[in-house]
């Protein structure tokens, strides 16, 4: 790949107040990002380091818009949106920028076109934006094939991402110039108009109904057919926008945990999916939120048409009895609705987890522990099961229902759930003084306890 050189292209200055026609919105909207990501350094730094961009102190960061490489003159002209040049040192990153907004998605054949310009000249990567949404930014909404990966890095960002990365900024107060943090703010406030053309994931494919149906009815899908994947790819768009909403409820970033194997290879994490969803003919998605006593684990299942939501509790080891650690997780759900939760109960060995509700442990733990004598509850699942009937097959009810759902359990479960820690191990009353385990000390009762085998 040849290496970068600023004479091959030409492109304007990303400008705070940009001066593009009215109809180019996508313009319009990145100029903004791009100036707000090169002059407010912590959100340049957030985006940035998401990519595995260094930027530090020293760092340069330049964008552009409107840019436009030298072509020949029988080669077709393109034009991507914008360019982001970091310059660390004699070290030199160079990513073109391509952003759609409002309903406009990606597609294949314009991001390989982009592809090759970049690999035309030097450039590393190329950052696409849209509502489309993607969990890691090296995973991507549009499936292309291998040999066009290769071409330049591919990394995704959805406007809604840029949106929370700056609202947690804002509300972290990690923006220490006041200049930069009022731009900041300016940049939030000019996202969330509906002018700008940017939204959340709020509706399922068409197939969705059809499929919901379907697999209810004790159905299967195909591995190999677009709708299976078009579903799997929908649930991972919104999987990532629930982490995101979770993310700017709680002020901290969510993330979605995704296998080591699947985060180095998209397709094998769809692949998964797919098999999973035809197997057990559920999705699943698991969220990392700091802090938390665990993951929470959501669940979609298709036959019984409900949403899972739930957390996983290790017993508690200083309790010797399964009463003592039944009561211990139950202060803890003293804020939890009675209807809506179970409690799935782990034994040792070989035994069958058992489930009773909240309401039934309230009232009486009795029935959790007989037929268990002799042994102790080893861990616990928090599990809520939100029956969605008809409205699980709606494509937007869907969106609605489960973007309601998550937070309510974690409004009334999740965080109140705290991990047992065993206490600190406290001094003996017989040494308490250093005297007290010195040599000598340490002499007398190995003496002293020889002394008693001999008697």
């Amino acid at each position: 790949m040849p290496d970068f050189c600023t004479d091959n292209f030409k492109g304007e200055r990303a400008r705070l107040f940009p001066v593009l026609a009215e109809t180019s919105k996508e313009g319009r909207t990145l100029s903004i990002i791009l100036s707000c990501l090169e002059n407010v350094q912590e959100f340049g730094r957030s985006l940035l380091s998401d990519l595995g961009v260094s930027v530090g102190v020293r760092t340069r960061i330049e964008t552009y818009t409107e840019v436009v490489f030298t072509k020949k003159a029988n080669e077709k002209a393109l034009r991507p949106d914008g360019l982001i040049k970091v310059e660390n040192g004699k070290r030199t990153w160079v990513a073109l920028v391509e952003a759609k907004v409002g309903k406009a998605e990606l597609t294949a054949e314009q991001l390989e076109a982009y592809l090759d310009i970049a690999k035309q000249n030097g450039i590393d990567a190329l950052i696409t934006i849209s509502n489309q949404f993607a969990p890691l930014p090296s995973h991507h909404p549009v499936s292309l094939g291998a040999h066009a990966r290769k071409k330049a890095t591919l990394f995704h960002w959805s406007w809604m991402y840029i949106l929370t990365e700056a609202k947690l900024l804002l509300d972290n107060r990690d923006v220490s110039d006041r200049d930069q943090q009022i731009l900041l703010n300016e940049m939030v406030r000019f996202l969330t108009h509906d002018s700008a053309g940017v939204k959340s994931f709020d509706q399922m494919p068409a197939s969705w109904g059809d499929v919901v149906s379907k697999l209810h009815a004790g159905g299967t899908l195909s591995a190999n057919s677009d709708e299976t994947k078009e579903i799997v790819g929908s649930w991972h768009q919104e999987s990532r926008d629930l982490s995101l909403i979770l993310s700017r409820q709680l002020a901290t970033s969510v993330e979605i945990k995704v296998p080591r194997k699947h985060a180095a290879d998209p397709t094998e994490r769809v692949k998964a999916d797919v098999k999973k969803l035809i197997e057990d003919k559920c999705v699943y998605t698991t969220h990392n939120v700091p802090d938390a006593a665990s993951p929470l684990e959501v669940c979609v299942d298709f036959r019984s048409r409900s949403i899972v939501i739930s957390m996983k509790l290790k017993a508690p080891g200083d309790r010797k009895t399964t009463k003592a650690r039944i009561n211990w997780l139950l202060k803890q759900l003293q804020k939890a609705e009675d209807d809506t939760i179970l409690i799935r109960f782990y034994w040792p060995g070989r035994a069958s987890h058992t489930q009773f509700t909240l309401k039934d442990l309230r009232e009486d733990i009795t029935p959790a522990i007989d037929g268990k004598q002799g042994m102790t509850v080893s861990s616990f699942d928090i599990v809520m099961v939100k029956d969605c009937g008809a409205r699980l097959g709606q494509r937007r009810n869907f969106i609605v229902d489960i973007e309601n759902a998550v937070p309510t359990f974690y409004k009334g479960v999740g965080q109140y759930l705290r991990v047992w820690q065993a206490a600190a191990p406290k001094l003996r009353e017989e040494k308490t003084e250093a005297s007290d385990v010195d040599t000598k000390a340490l002499r007398e009762e190995a003496d002293k306890a020889a002394l008693e085998r001999g008697s």
